[in-house]
């Protein structure tokens, strides 16, 4: 490690400089094309679909052309207008002697010395006669059948591409290439990769048509400049000629209805060395950025993260994930060639860096392109959650399943869930068989290291691009016309639409949650903490709110905590949608009961529900016991606290855990108790209790939203001992429990029933959509 650190010393000193003398010409070659450049216009022309010619570059690749090309020339010949090319980049093993003799209706160019991929692809595009050009790599066997549906892909004249689905030859290799590429911006770099969704059965939005597979409109691609000398020998050349296509205005396409098989890097894999291919790639991905990124923020974050990227690798050693300071000398060398690119891909874009990149996902492609009513008979929502929905074991879970299960048989519901476990897919069921479609996620068991990130903890938590790309593909192939997102934390994936209207339900105000906490005892580091992910999650959290085109929370409570902070929500806030039960399924018991016991009912996941506990059987239940010695406390909920960590006697708790039934214990039990001290929002296992009949006590937290009138639906008390007095009444005064347990029934049907709450959302949804849309529809 020593000798690597001193020999990597130069680079590492001199990088810096490298860094900065890149982007500063970059800088001002944007700073001249904006003063004296000028945008190429072209008017976009559908191309000719009844004919294709097929190029396929070859160098040395006689025995590959003799294993392949039999299955390419069957393909074309149906038809006598088709045409294979083959463009042999200066060969050495007779390649273009054997294809002369034994492929005579194959047209061959022969080259005379080795231009590369890229050369020798551009090559044949110049010399192919059909408007529709197929490239196919040397080592690539096609389907008798796959060149209608690549044809059938250019519906109109904006479509630039569409690419083949990929199998291996082997069927036993991983497939790591299916044709499907996505790409994203990754914080000053690039990501790139293919999906394999063999639930896509359409044409579908991708990222790029992959150079050896796919098929291409000629006059697009030369327009274009094809495949830019800039990244040649190989690798990126297709990259950067797909996003160039997307900032041009047009569009890529991955048809999985056009088989090919690939035998992976046949040609290149054989003929240079892993590390030689690897330094060409880490190269390559610093100038495909140095061409393409002309936001001014973006190209600054990419300097920055690829000096660290690099620096990192001098310190921990080579990565294929990370940049390295040898990359950036290889790269630098090439400067002026990259800027002349950039001139050129600056005068041919016609959308930001930005857009290109959105364009790119099924959710965006759809919203962009798709036709949109502005007035749909029926509803298409796609209900995106963090949590499993069913069973509901939580609060939150309660008030999802009640939405969902009202939204399915009034629109068409689609959901996209986050799990804990894959098993939890299967328990869904009861919900699934009543939506469209249903699609689940397993979040991976892995620590999230936040330290020093701007977005909440809560949030970077949740952040997976495949949880990302599920979604967009729902959007994509299920035409979605609302996005409903459930908490904060799946707020990320709230996106910026045109079309598409976003609904937001904030279970809880995570920030105003956090805010509270800070008030209860604790440690100075962990008081630090929860202050840094306050602040944190207010900045997300007021920032996300302001893009959305609805936003649902608890109650009014929530509503004037948030107006407080942005008084422009006013107009698209509402806090009579969401939280409420499905009163129906509650049968109302006013008794009799146990006597002398209490209820707590919560998920101990959920950590205001622990504090509640604690705090309980802490400060509170010893006074109940000192008024009644047979009082018992009964705790319910998944994840409970052991039974040696509450300071209580054995015979005044019962910890019963999670129960199937939630039912049985709200009809059994004498007293419901809700002491809680910090969160925010509605706690729905008060409208539970209210539902049922079961008398209640409740901190004025824990009945914020619902109550502020103490005895009205529920006893209201803060102080311990004030909080057992108002239980022992209870049981001593059943007169008075039954009158109040009757009103708070009346209040939650009239106001808090699900039912009711879905159709006035659903008309929600509806206005919205019509202003979204407006004319544009």
């Amino acid at each position: 490690m020593i000798w690597r650190l001193l020999l990597g010393l130069p680079l590492a000193v001199l990088s810096p400089l490298l860094l900065l003398f890149s982007l500063v010409p970059l800088w001002l070659t944007d700073l001249v094309a904006a003063i004296f450049g000028r945008k190429d216009r072209y008017v976009d022309t559908r191309p000719d679909t009844s004919a294709a010619s097929v190029v396929i570059p070859n160098w040395n690749g006689r025995d590959l052309m003799e294993k392949y090309l039999p299955s390419v020339v069957t393909a074309m010949a149906g038809n006598p207008r088709n045409e294979v090319i083959v463009v042999d980049n200066g060969s050495q093993d007779g390649s273009a002697e054997y294809l002369k003799t034994n492929f005579p209706t194959v047209k061959v160019v022969a080259l005379p010395k080795n231009l590369g991929f890229g050369e020798g692809s551009n090559t044949g595009f110049r010399a192919a006669r059909n408007d529709i050009v197929v490239l196919l790599n040397s080592d690539m066997r096609v389907a008798p059948d796959f060149l209608q549906p690549l044809l059938d892909g250019f519906h109109d004249e904006h479509v630039f591409a569409v690419s083949c689905q990929i199998f291996f030859s082997d069927p036993n290799k991983k497939r790591e290439e299916t044709g499907l590429t996505q790409a994203w911006w990754d914080s000053g770099r690039i990501g790139v990769r293919h999906r394999l969704a063999d639930e896509i059965q359409q044409p579908f939005p991708c990222f790029y048509p992959g150079g050896g597979s796919s098929a291409f409109d000629r006059r697009k691609f030369l327009e274009l400049g094809g495949f830019d000398h800039l990244l040649a020998p190989f690798y990126l050349e297709d990259t950067d000629l797909g996003f160039g296509a997307w900032k041009r205005g047009w569009k890529v396409y991955y048809q999985p209805k056009s088989h090919v098989w690939h035998e992976h890097r046949g040609t290149i894999g054989r003929t240079h060395s892993r590390a030689y291919i690897n330094n060409i790639i880490q190269k390559n991905f610093l100038l495909f950025l140095w061409k393409n990124i002309h936001e001014p923020k973006k190209l600054l974050v990419h300097f920055f993260r690829t000096w660290a990227d690099a620096s990192v690798t001098y310190f921990a050693g080579p990565s294929p994930e990370r940049s390295s300071f040898a990359a950036v000398a290889r790269a630098f060398r090439q400067l002026p060639q990259a800027m002349r690119s950039r001139w050129r891909a600056r005068s041919l874009a016609n959308v930001t860096d930005t857009e290109a990149f959105h364009r790119t996902l099924g959710g965006y492609f759809h919203d962009r392109f798709s036709r949109h009513d502005r007035n749909p008979e029926q509803l298409r929502v796609l209900f995106v959650s963090p949590y499993p929905i069913y069973p509901p074991v939580h609060g939150g879970g309660v008030f999802m399943y009640g939405t969902a299960k009202a939204l399915a048989t009034r629109t068409d519901l689609h959901l996209a869930v986050i799990l804990d476990e894959p098993w939890q897919e299967e328990q869904h069921e009861p919900l699934t068989k009543l939506c469209r479609t249903a699609a689940f996620l397993a979040r991976p068991d892995q620590k999230v290291f936040t330290f020093g990130a701007l977005e909440p903890h809560a949030v970077l938590e949740f952040a997976s691009h495949d949880f990302e790309w599920l979604v967009h593909r729902s959007l994509y192939l299920n035409r979605i016309d609302v996005l409903q997102i459930e908490y904060t934390n799946m707020a990320q994936y709230a996106g910026d639409w045109k079309n598409i209207v976003v609904s937001h339900f904030e279970h809880d105000v995570y920030f105003q949650s956090i805010g509270r906490g800070l008030q209860q005892p604790g440690g100075t580091l962990r008081k630090a903490s929860a202050a840094f992910e306050y602040l944190r999650a207010m900045r997300f959290e007021l920032n996300i709110l302001a893009k959305v085109d609805l936003v649902q929370v608890c109650s009014r409570e929530n509503q004037d905590y948030l107006l407080s902070f942005r008084p422009q929500l006013k107009p698209k806030m509402d806090a009579t949608l969401r939280a409420g039960i499905d009163t129906t399924a509650y049968t109302y018991h006013p008794g009799p009961r146990d006597p002398f016991t209490m209820l707590f009912l919560g998920s101990f996941r959920h950590l205001p529900n622990a504090e509640a506990l604690d705090w309980f059987v802490k400060h509170v239940l010893p006074h109940v016991i000192a008024q009644c010695p047979q009082a018992k406390l009964v705790i319910i909920g998944s994840d409970p606290p052991p039974r040696h960590s509450l300071p209580i006697d054995d015979n005044n708790v019962e910890i019963r855990g999670f129960v199937e039934d939630i039912h049985e214990p709200f009809r059994r039990y004498g007293v419901f108790i809700c002491p809680i001290l910090t969160g925010s929002g509605v706690r729905v296992k008060l409208l539970e209790a209210f539902a049922s009949g079961i008398p209640c006590v409740s901190t004025r937290l824990g009945a914020e939203g619902l109550s502020t009138a103490d005895g009205e639906i529920c006893r209201l008390a803060d102080d311990p001992r004030e909080f057992a007095n108002q239980i022992v009444q209870l049981f001593q005064d059943p007169q008075s429990a039954a009158q109040m347990v009757e009103r708070a029934r009346r209040y939650v049907t009239e106001e808090r029933d699900i039912t009711r709450m879905t159709e006035r959302l659903i008309e929600a949804y509806k206005g919205a959509v019509r202003r979204k849309r407006g004319s544009k529809a």
